[in-house]
């Protein structure tokens, strides 16, 4: 007989089946139908037929940049990247608020509170901020080590040739333990479509890293960006271990520029990452998902000095989604939380993504009959376990 489970979940409901899982040591050590014998276990749940899902994933959110902490600053920035990069970073020369007390504590908790339980979460490094913020979100991840599993990307938000600091601190917060290099915007911010990329791609070799790289520039000049950024991925064998942010430039690729990109990218194991934004630069998500693109949903911006908006979890992401892209049969809405689960889990190794025995078990539990009805009605987990322990319980 095996070991006896640290914690044991009955009642549990995966996909409209009861079952009884099993957790040890952090991880799944077995799912098993009622009545079936186990071990006696340290501590046992009852689910009461509450949906069970594997923790979602968010791939995209910038925990130093939040402001959730502090009363309500209304957004000031003109409507340009550049117009917002220059407002922050008045904001950020003024305030001496901790991280941590500024919002990013805050939107760790919120987080959890919806069912996330893996991010990556992007940081500025720049001429103001310096190391100095990959340092407090460093320290925050060992805090939160125990309920949020946190990978972080060092982020040249000032862009690289714009902020000539930048490169040297990039190099140290490799040194320092960020896990990717970050990327901006070539033309758009450094008005040069190689040299920016030159530089990245020669860090993240130099420290053996992958790279994750927001494109916010449109027209032919993102879709070269894009193209760029793949034949490059390729040169280097950096295979599955690139992402791009936004790719707004796919909103406005024909049907053959289109085809032609999405077979490069899921060629290179490139994957994209959305907040599923509004407007008309959102790339066509599910096109791009039939072409054998990795896509990776995010919440980017929550109450900062970019976006007012405080959408946090990724079932509202997952709606979001829904509601732009008209999915109504419950396939297709049960196929939107894949962005959160099992695809980041499959192309950018953050999260269970799906519930095995041998897989972490971080889970997410939902007074639901099936994913569908979680997503329609933006269900709020009842209960959160990560790690194997109960991280959060609804009052």
């Amino acid at each position: 007989m095996s070991a006896a489970p640290d914690l044991r979940l009955l009642r549990a409901n995966l996909d409209g089946r009861e079952r009884v899982i099993d957790i040890a040591g952090g991880r799944i050590a077995a799912i098993r139908e009622p009545g079936e014998a186990g071990p006696k276990a340290a501590r046992e749940i009852d689910c009461a037929g509450a949906l069970v899902l594997p923790g979602l994933t968010d791939a995209h959110v910038h925990l130093d940049k939040c402001l959730l902490g502090l009363p309500w600053r209304p957004h000031r920035a003109a409507g340009s990247v550049r117009a917002r990069i220059e407002d922050e970073k008045a904001f950020r020369r003024e305030s001496r608020v901790p991280l941590a007390e500024q919002g990013a504590e805050a939107l760790l908790d919120r987080m959890l509170r919806g069912g996330t339980t893996s991010l990556r979460t992007h940081v500025d490094i720049d001429d103001v901020t310096g190391t100095g913020h990959l340092a407090q979100i460093l320290d925050l991840r060992a805090r939160w080590s125990g309920r949020m599993r946190i990978e972080i990307v060092a982020f040249p938000q000032s862009g690289l040739l714009a902020c000539p600091p930048a490169a040297d601190h990039l190099d140290e917060a490799m040194r320092m333990g960020a896990d990717l290099v970050g990327g901006l915007d070539p033309l758009g911010i450094d008005g040069d479509a190689q040299a920016p990329l030159d530089t990245l791609f020669a860090l993240a070799e130099r420290h053996g890293r992958g790279l994750d790289i927001h494109l916010h520039d449109g027209g032919e000049g993102g879709l070269s960006e894009i193209e760029a950024i793949i034949a490059r991925t390729q040169a280097a064998g950096l295979h599955g271990r690139v992402a791009i942010s936004h790719a707004f430039a796919l909103a406005e690729a024909d049907d053959h520029r289109l085809g032609r990109i999405a077979e490069g990218l899921a060629r290179a194991g490139v994957t994209l990452v959305s907040s599923v934004p509004g407007g008309a630069r959102c790339p066509p998500l599910p096109r791009l998902r039939e072409l054998g693109v990795a896509i990776c949903f995010g919440t980017d911006n929550v109450r900062d000095c970019w976006n007012p908006s405080s959408v946090t979890g990724m079932v509202d992401r997952a709606m979001l989604a829904a509601y732009r892209f008209d999915c109504r049969t419950d396939a297709a809405l049960t196929a939107l939380l894949d962005h959160a689960t099992a695809i980041p889990a499959r192309a950018l190794g953050l999260g269970p993504g799906a519930m095995a025995p041998g897989l972490p078990a971080d889970l997410a539990l939902f007074e639901a009959s099936c994913v569908a009805e979680v997503i329609v009605e933006r269900r709020q987990p009842c209960r959160v376990i990560t790690q194997g322990a109960p991280a959060w319980e609804a009052p």
